[in-house]
């Protein structure tokens, strides 16, 4: 019997299977699962990246790191949606990848509209996924972002395509029955900036689903694409710009307790040679300021 995983958090959110039949000879050890291949395409700290400033509501840095993690992820993304020009088809299509997957041991499924896990091909996952995503991303009422008040320099990217709020926002309506006498006794992440109740655990999905799209990059395109792409202008490799994409994910998700050791699982090889070689910084690794049980149950 195949155990299934299911996650909450999502209208069409999946399960993830674990397919790994042991009748099988083991996976043989992947490239990217090498020292030798976990080296970075840029130097320093990724730490700056990832803390929160100091003068910032902890759910403004939240929801900039969202939309900036997704950023990146669809750069990725646009590299094996690409068409190739030897078989006028993406790189990641129906044919090279009919299931959506990380390896054999892990088979992400869609829900069906009768709430039923289903297996899907790779690239229709992705693209609802995206799709998904990005309604997230843009619903005024789960990220009450206001770039009026927003400044480049709030931003290590500096740029201002996820700003936060820097004044107080007037709170949406909440879904809650509760009365407001007991409502307005609770506080959540996010509340003194308008962000509602379930802005956190729709983050935490927001992560793992954008985790799930890293995780196949790399088992299933690590070669096709990425070890094949090279720059002269700067010099750079495609696999160590994608490391080095993937790292500061992995940075923002462990600082704040983004992601399970249970969703990383696909990708742990990986991230322990960062953690022992400090790619991933100290704090980062040890969840420094990862949400606390207690302070979820407050949502």
């Amino acid at each position: 019997m195949i155990p299934s995983f299911q996650y909450s958090g999502g209208s069409n959110m999946g399960t993830e299977i674990n397919t790994l039949d042991q009748t099988l000879e083991p996976e043989p050890t992947k490239f990217f699962f090498r020292e030798k291949f976990a080296k970075l395409g840029v130097k320093g700290n990724f730490m700056p990246l990832a803390a929160q400033p100091k003068h910032m509501d902890f759910g403004d840095w939240l929801a900039h790191q969202a939309h900036e993690q997704y950023r990146m992820v669809a750069q990725v993304l646009e590299a094996i949606q690409e068409t190739d020009q030897n078989t006028g088809e993406p790189i990641c299509n129906p044919h090279t990848c009919p299931v959506m997957s990380a390896g054999r041991a892990h088979t992400y499924t869609w829900l069906n509209k009768n709430r039923e896990p289903i297996k899907i091909s790779a690239p229709a996952y992705i693209s609802m996924v995206q799709r998904w995503i990005c309604g997230k991303l843009n619903d005024n009422k789960l990220f009450p972002t206001n770039p009026l008040n927003a400044s480049a320099s709030d931003y290590p990217s500096n740029g201002l395509s996820t700003p936060g709020s820097r004044t107080p926002i007037p709170m949406p309506p909440t879904a809650s029955d509760a009365p407001l006498s007991t409502l307005a006794g609770r506080d959540w992440i996010g509340k003194q900036t308008g962000f509602p109740e379930n802005f956190f655990t729709d983050l935490k999905t927001i992560f793992r689903q954008m985790f799930r799209l890293y995780a196949h990059t790399y088992h299933s395109h690590w070669i096709d694409p990425f070890w094949n792409i090279q720059s002269s202008n700067p010099p750079s490799s495609g696999w160590t710009d994608l490391n080095s994409l993937f790292v500061h994910f992995i940075s923002v998700s462990k600082l704040f307790g983004l992601l399970t050791e249970r969703d990383m699982e696909p990708m742990q090889p990986l991230i322990d040679i960062w953690v022992a070689n400090g790619s991933i910084p100290a704090d980062a690794a040890a969840g420094a300021c990862a949400v606390q049980p207690s302070q979820q149950q407050q949502q």
